[in-house]
């Protein structure tokens, strides 16, 4: 009998989530929106945008970057067969506050230029009109608004989708820290079984309903179901569940599920609302001596630092561009994404889900420039931080690829010491989500590195100081006195393709950043700390160059692909190399330069085919082995005007012609 009635609430649940549910309605309002800055003080010029949208679509050009507060005007028309209903407004993403309005009255603000929230509206509509939508937007540095230091743009506007949540009184909350209100928490993770509880939280104008909680397989099989008659007040209901024999995610198996809640009426039975997550089982591990691991197999994250840039769209990360960017990081060979300040919009965490990719999602605690003041010590600043924590992890914790919460980057304990506000930030993480490992990016001694689960250390020898091979005695220094920190690293150099060594002779270093030098900085790196065991991960700033409007040319050069995806830097290509065991990769450096002096050329070849052969003219050049993937030879005088040079290892070839003796000799 009981497994009778098992089997019933399971269909039941099931059915649930396969039919069409009439009790919550979502509706796009991306369109039909006026747009004016506030400066203008009347909307009689406003024009039509179309949501997303940003009013920094370039501020490479003369203009520059505009921080300033714009408006969003909209006309919305409630009808009256909603007047039993709960209306919510829901923005994924503005930048970087936000204050609404509706009819004139203030509904709420919201501080996070990447995280999402939803306020209810419906004591302010009125039914069967047209209703008056407002948003001010501000995209300008506030010292009680996180990040307080960056150099990357924030362009300004309502860079995410907008929508129209309508549900019956009774319904999973849209208000719960921008969330779903459908929170998986996997608990015990192991190939016989998965124990956790769902975090799900209501809104009701009744005392009580009924919840029935349904687990789905990726074949559409229920593999749990729970029916529970609930009391219904302001905390969460945890309900536990348990999936015998999972399907674990992983890089290699992207095994997924949905989580499927649905809300009915004790007494007549009927639908409320319905909800459906989607999510992944695995259990998550770092440390010293094992490293990452998951599901116990130790991962080595090949990552790249990962900003918020398209040349076209600004800020806006448009599905296009998240395709074409997925495509460079497969490419690439990269397993691990550093979502760098900020997170990334859910689409591209669904994507990283089915990908199988790894992804590291930054609190925008982060210092860049040395003048600046990245921790300010004021109820209001550290709320924020605190809050937009708070969102990030309850709007991402259900993504199976988001596997740590980076707390900090860059910080450092002079003037206002921030440990102590990173400390309750780390306890908070944990407290919220005692799943994943917390990490932090460090480039300074001091007690602030002992925080975190683990530290991703930035040393930058031979840019800020000293010299690139200093690297092997620092990463030597590492393994001798600090072994026991589960560390990881991350480096980057500035390089643009248009700038020359020669070219650039007499230019002070801050305007100028020649490839060739950003290139041997991560070939210096690369064959120092590749394959190091000390490291769980190696994480390259950038994979794309990003708009700075703090930097010479409004450009951070520090990517391997330029900022309008165009042009692949030689760096590229070293760790697609390295990294890239689909497809092998054949690489002669620096053909951008084809005009060379006369004087001797040594010339650099990436290669995953092993030793390259390579011929100047018409002969054979030796060719040395620097480093894993690297080849190098001696200096090669060029007898001719016009020279041909190419390389071939396996069924690869690469060449360039070059024309020889067209500039001044290199000082």
């Amino acid at each position: 009998m009981k497994r009778t009635i098992y089997v019933f609430l399971a269909l039941i649940a099931t059915l649930t989530t396969v039919l069409p549910s009439k009790a919550r309605e979502v509706i796009s309002l991306n369109e039909g929106w006026r747009f004016f800055f506030r400066y203008e003080n009347s909307s009689d010029d406003a024009c039509y945008v179309t949501l997303p949208h940003t009013w920094n679509v370039n501020p490479r050009d003369e203009s520059g970057l505009s921080e300033q507060t714009g408006n969003y005007i909209n006309a919305l028309y409630i009808p009256d067969t909603w007047s039993s209903k709960r209306i919510f407004l829901k923005c994924y993403g503005v930048q970087s506050s936000a204050d609404l309005f509706v009819n004139g009255c203030f509904i709420g603000n919201h501080r996070g230029a990447a995280t999402a929230f939803a306020f209810e509206i419906t004591d302010r509509v009125r039914f069967g009109e047209e209703n008056k939508i407002l948003f001010m937007v501000s995209n300008a540095a506030r010292p009680d608004l996180l990040p307080t230091s960056s150099d990357m743009n924030f362009y300004g506007g309502i860079y995410r989708n907008v929508e129209l949540i309508v549900t019956e009184k009774t319904a999973v909350s849209p208000l719960y820290l921008g969330s779903t209100g459908v929170l998986v928490h996997p608990e015990k993770v192991s190939a016989e079984k998965c124990e956790g509880e769902v975090e799900l939280h209501l809104l009701s104008n009744l005392s009580s309903c009924a919840v029935n909680l349904a687990i789905l397989d990726r074949e559409g099989q229920c593999v749990y179901a729970h029916h529970h008659k609930v009391k219904v007040d302001d905390k969460p209901l945890m309900i536990p569940f348990r999936v015998e024999e999972p399907a674990l995610w992983s890089p290699e198996e992207r095994s997924l599920y949905t989580v499927s809640v649905a809300l009915h009426d004790n007494d007549s039975e009927q639908l409320l609302d319905s909800v459906a997550v989607r999510t992944g089982f695995r259990a998550l591990e770092l440390s010293a001596s094992g490293g990452f691991r998951i599901n116990d197999q130790r991962i080595d994250m090949k990552g790249v630092s990962l900003f918020h840039d398209n040349v076209v769209s600004g800020g806006i990360m448009t599905p296009e561009d998240m395709e074409c960017d997925l495509e460079v990081i497969r490419d690439l060979g990269a397993n691990a994404i550093r979502s760098a300040v900020m997170p990334h919009p859910q689409p591209f965490y669904d994507r990283c889900d089915e990908e199988g990719l790894l992804v590291w999602v930054d609190v925008p605690l982060h210092r860049t420039f040395l003048s600046d003041m990245s921790y300010i010590p004021t109820p209001r600043f550290e709320e924020n931080g605190l809050e937009q924590l708070r969102e990030i992890v309850a709007q991402n914790i259900n993504h199976p690829s988001v596997v740590m919460w980076g707390i900090f980057s860059r910080l450092w304990q002079r003037g206002d010491d921030p440990l102590a506000y990173v400390r309750r930030l780390n306890q908070e993480a944990h407290t919220l989500d005692a799943s994943r490992p917390t990490v932090a990016a460090s480039d300074q001694d001091g007690d602030l590195n002992f925080v975190t689960d683990g530290v991703v250390w930035l040393p930058n020898m031979g840019w800020e100081r000293g010299q690139t091979q200093d690297v092997k005695v620092w990463s030597r220094n590492m393994r001798k006195n600090w072994a026991h920190l589960a560390s990881g690293v991350a480096y980057g150099a500035p390089g643009m393709p248009g700038h020359r060594i020669n070219a650039g002779a007499g230019l002070v270093q801050t305007k100028w950043f020649p490839e060739e030098r950003q290139t041997r900085f991560h070939e210096d790196y690369a064959s120092i700390l590749h394959g190091d065991s000390l490291f769980w991960g190696m994480w390259i700033n950038n994979l794309f160059d990003y708009g700075s409007a703090r930097r010479p040319y409004g450009i951070n050069c520090e990517g391997m692909v330029s900022i309008d995806r165009r042009d692949k830097k030689d760096i590229y290509y070293l760790y697609r190399a390295l990294w890239n065991r689909r497809e092998p990769t054949l690489h002669l450096t620096e053909k951008r330069h084809v005009l060379r002096d006369s004087e001797p050329q040594v010339f650099h070849i990436y290669s995953s085919e092993g030793m390259p052969s390579l011929v100047v003219g018409a002969d054979s050049v030796a060719v040395k082995e620097y480093g894993p993937c690297q080849y190098y030879t001696d200096p090669v005088p060029l007898k001719m005007e016009t020279v041909e040079v190419k390389v071939a290892a396996g069924a690869l070839r690469d060449s360039v012609t070059l024309r020889v003796g067209m500039l001044p000799k290199s000082k």
